[in-house]
């Protein structure tokens, strides 16, 4: 099971991320590579449970190993001293007993030196596997960084193009509208003084005829 794990894990990390950056049809690829990434972070602890059952079970190996050699050894010592006795039946069962914890004990032995030799393996290839997260978490920060500079550009540059564009328009609108208020507000203000000004013309003229 955990061959399976760390195959499926190294040959696919680096590949899937590839893979997802280079779908140009993808629509947030930054949510993709954390829902990856999450998942990524997932079936790294269950490795590093695995590993940790293969510790407790080395150390089981180890524990039950030196059970078995310790009853070989002293069913050895009990049949040499049944055979100095000259107990025969006894040095036989001593005997049988030996070969049979001897046999245990060799193969405890074998399979403890195997469960260490996977544990060392499984170790390197986990601290493997996390580098390789730690790359694409760095990755991800990459590209986040990028994107927020790729939105905070698009950002200002319809901002730009707004102003450059559709305020002076509207600029230019209000200026004709305060050209249009003041040229009414003169003209009413010509008319409202109109009768007044020939009232006074009126006048002055008469004053000069008197004075003729």
């Amino acid at each position: 099971m955990t061959t399976n794990i760390f195959t499926r894990m190294m040959d696919s990390i680096s590949s899937d991320l590839h893979h997802l950056m280079d779908k140009k049809e993808e629509k947030n690829p930054i949510a993709a590579l954390n829902h990856y990434l999450r998942q990524s972070e997932q079936e790294k602890e269950k490795v590093r449970k695995l590993i940790e059952r293969q510790y407790k079970l080395k150390d089981e190996f180890s524990s039950e190993y030196l059970k078995a050699q310790d009853l070989a050894d002293k069913r050895l010592k009990q049949a040499e001293i049944a055979e100095k006795a000259g107990e025969t039946s006894m040095h036989e069962f001593a005997m049988k007993e030996h070969e049979e914890y001897q046999s245990r004990a060799n193969r405890l032995k074998v399979s403890r030196e195997e469960a260490i030799e996977q544990l060392i393996s499984l170790e390197q290839k986990y601290e493997e596997m996390k580098h390789r997260l730690k790359d694409m978490h760095m990755r991800r920060m990459e590209l986040m960084g990028r994107e927020n500079i790729a939105r905070a550009n698009q950002r200002i540059n319809q901002v730009i193009e707004d102003v450059s564009d559709k305020p002076f328009a509207k600029f230019a609108e209000l200026e004709q509208y305060i050209e249009n208020l003041e040229y009414q507000v003169n003209s009413a203000y010509y008319k409202s003084t109109f009768d007044s000004k020939i009232a006074k013309l009126e006048k002055e003229l008469l004053e000069k005829e008197n004075t003729k």
